[in-house]
């Protein structure tokens, strides 16, 4: 397949994408910091069988990675897949209009793909270019697409649906996948699953604490996800919580009261 047809297909693939997640997505949906879960039982299911896939082959191989391979190995099989999703931060960038991210996503490809050993070495952090990681999740946000409803992915774990539509789309961004080389075209994806190796037996402890002894580990996965993305996407006009206070009235006070300038917002009002 030659570069001008895959390139066309990339961008009919985009435009199409992002033409059905406008579509799809709800409006107004976790907007204001709840929690909108529709598809709660469908979820739990598919949380069943991520804990199952979990316990039978991720966590143990995990384990074994990080105790087989030294630390400064599993550092740099890190560096090696951050750097190789350098490609796909670029267009992003592109995509975001934010031509600042875009060259220091470029810039950090070109300096640890050859003074960094071919990206396990991570040198443009200490040039003073430090990662700054992006997705078409995130492209979408910028673009006014609202989150849509959580939901959990096989194997992939909490979402939502416009991060799901962007999940999609990541794989086609990175111009690195339409190497003539299917070693080449793949070294992105490989890269991402030892990464995640990595960092599963590394955290091990914090991961199992949530999923094997919270009271109900759907619920506590889901709301760890939504405030981390959502404080992660707040510089880029995210809202991580919803304020009482933002109007600047005490929803506490009697009606018609006049405000109280003194009060204290974190004072228990039933005290």
């Amino acid at each position: 397949m030659n570069a001008p047809f895959q390139a066309a297909r990339f961008l009919i693939l985009l435009v199409f994408v992002g033409f059905v997640s406008a579509c799809a997505v709800p409006k107004n949906s976790g907007s204001s910091g709840e929690v909108v879960d529709p598809y709660e039982k469908t979820n739990r299911s598919i949380h069943q069988l991520n804990l199952g896939l979990d316990r039978a082959l991720f966590r143990p191989a995990s384990k074994g990675y990080v105790a087989i391979v030294p630390p400064p190995i599993v550092d740099s099989f890190s560096y090696f897949a951050d750097n190789a999703s350098e490609p796909s931060n670029m267009v992003n960038g592109i995509l975001q209009g934010n031509p600042k991210r875009a060259g220091t996503a470029l810039a950090r490809f070109l300096l640890n793909s050859t003074i960094g050993f071919a990206g396990l070495a991570d040198p443009a952090t200490e040039f003073g270019l430090p990662a700054d990681e992006t997705d078409f999740g995130e492209t979408l946000h910028i673009w006014g697409a609202p989150e849509g409803a959580y939901v959990e992915l096989p194997a992939f774990g909490p979402s939502n649906q416009r991060d799901a539509v962007g999940l999609v789309v990541d794989f086609f961004t990175n111009p690195i996948g339409y190497s003539r080389s299917n070693r080449v075209a793949n070294v992105t994806l490989v890269s991402k699953v030892v990464q995640q190796l990595g960092n599963r037996g590394r955290y091990s402890d914090t991961i199992d604490s949530i999923l094997y002894e919270s009271a109900d580990s759907y619920a506590q996965s889901r709301i760890i996800y939504l405030q981390n993305r959502r404080f992660e996407l707040a510089g880029a006009g995210g809202e991580t919580y919803s304020d009482p206070y933002a109007d600047g009235t005490d929803p506490y006070a009697e009606p018609g009261a006049a405000p109280d300038l003194y009060s204290d917002p974190y004072e228990d009002p039933y005290e």
